[in-house]
């Protein structure tokens, strides 16, 4: 379900988070579901929510809160969705703003520096969820083909 879109969106990462948001918007909502929610995903398991929000794929991370919850876990999105309360409304697209937000925490332990030691260990604990989650989901799904983006 991915596939047809998946290097497009990837490529308007670094443009514009308005240029993404507008190409991620043209596709079917359950393939940005499973989009945005894979990455949250894996970007979280492999560095956790301090990786996720401060590599580009941040940018995803509204559209991730609404991916998880759409798929039947809303658990991660909860999680998410209190992560990125670290930024302030209105949520910060821009890599470099979440990366100045982010540096603004002193410390040279992890426990210093990082906002979201604890909720990393509260996704930890539901992500082995997230595989059979998100293949029910897309199986619900794939009755439909995904919209071109524009």
């Amino acid at each position: 379900m991915i596939e047809p879109v998946w290097l497009r969106l990837n490529r308007t990462w670094d443009e514009s988070g308005k240029k993404f948001v507008r190409r991620f918007r043209a596709i079917r909502p359950e393939v940005g579901h499973l989009y945005a929610a894979h990455w949250c995903h894996a970007e979280v398991c492999n560095g956790g929510l301090h990786q996720f929000f401060s590599n580009t794929t941040g940018l995803l991370a509204p559209e991730a809160v609404e991916g998880f919850r759409a798929i039947g876990l809303p658990e991660l999105a909860e999680i998410v969705a209190e992560a990125m309360k670290f930024f302030g409304t209105p949520y910060p697209r821009g890599r470099g703003d979440r990366e100045q937000l982010l540096a603004s925490r002193p410390g040279r332990s992890r426990k210093q520096w990082d906002p979201f030691q604890r909720l990393d260990e509260r996704f930890y604990e539901w992500s082995d969820r997230w595989e059979d989650a998100a293949d029910t989901y897309a199986a619900r799904s794939a009755g439909h083909q995904p919209r071109e983006t524009p």
